[in-house]
């Protein structure tokens, strides 16, 4: 440690630096190269002192920036992730009015038939270019059988021919294997409805001198035990009457629209074919 002498020594010298200091700088500021001291100082002191503020102003700029950045991010994240439920919402408002406009042709044909019906969805379609048939999501456990009528409130779609206990496979008439027994609705010439294209069927056996015209309605004619009688079917669109021949080459066009079809009625109480009708 130092000794009291050392101390007291180390004591007088910092007193007389002081006085000295002081005394100087009292006798700088009364002197005239007062001015010129402190303009030396302002030379070497002011550009470090800009340099340290705008340092401390880029500083405090660049974090309210980064702040307000990270803030308007978030607000954005949030903006549109309520953007998109709002999306999402409006889609499926959309989606649940449709339903319910088709529903409501469902609805009224329900209510003006006496059969028994039981609405199923379209939830597949068959992948092969030969067959135009679609699967359902009906199947044993609904009552539904093979060779039940399938229809939409425009007119006939097919008919089952396969179940299993949740779904079931409904073959449309369009399809070449496919066939309604129907009649013309005006003139009630009958005729075999047999599947032609994509949208189109052939209406047979109609005689060279049936009465039927372009725009005439095809219905069932209740005979086939399959469907029953009066279902809209489709409408003539084409007639060709050759000069050899007993029959008429006539097209229809279903009402049904097969390339839109979402949902669909299965009548569970088709008809018993009327053997007396059938006799000769």
């Amino acid at each position: 440690m130092f000794s009291k002498k050392t101390m007291v020594i180390a004591g007088l010298i910092f007193l007389v630096a002081a006085n000295g200091i002081v005394f100087s700088f009292n006798y700088i500021r009364k002197s005239s190269v007062y001015p010129a001291a402190v303009e030396t100082v302002l030379f070497f002191t002011a550009p470090v002192m800009e340099g340290v503020t705008h340092t401390t102003r880029f500083a405090e700029n660049t974090w309210h920036r980064y702040f307000s950045l990270a803030t308007a991010a978030k607000e954005n994240e949030r903006l549109g992730r309520e953007l998109a439920e709002a999306r999402h919402q409006l889609h499926l408002c959309r989606e649940s009015r449709l339903l319910d406009k088709r529903l409501e042709g469902f609805l009224e044909f329900r209510e003006t038939t006496d059969h028994k019906t039981v609405l199923a969805s379209v939830v597949g379609r068959e992948p092969s270019a030969w067959y135009q048939s679609v699967i359902i999501n009906r199947g044993r456990i609904d009552g539904i059988e093979t060779g039940m009528p399938v229809m939409v409130p425009e007119g006939v779609v097919g008919q089952v021919t396969g179940v299993s206990r949740s779904h079931a496979k409904v073959l449309l008439i369009i399809d070449r294997n496919n066939a309604v027994d129907a009649m013309v609705q005006r003139t009630r010439t009958r005729g075999m409805v047999k599947g032609l294209s994509s949208n189109v069927c052939h209406f047979e056996f109609a005689l060279h001198k049936a009465d039927i015209k372009t725009g005439d309605t095809i219905i069932t004619s209740g005979l086939d035990g399959v469907y029953p009688k009066g279902l809209p079917v489709g409408r003539v669109s084409r007639i060709i009457r050759r000069s050899s021949g007993i029959f008429q080459d006539i097209e229809i066009t279903p009402f049904a629209d097969f390339h839109r079809l979402e949902e669909v009625l299965v009548i569970l109480d088709p008809p018993d074919i009327d053997t007396n009708l059938l006799d000769p």
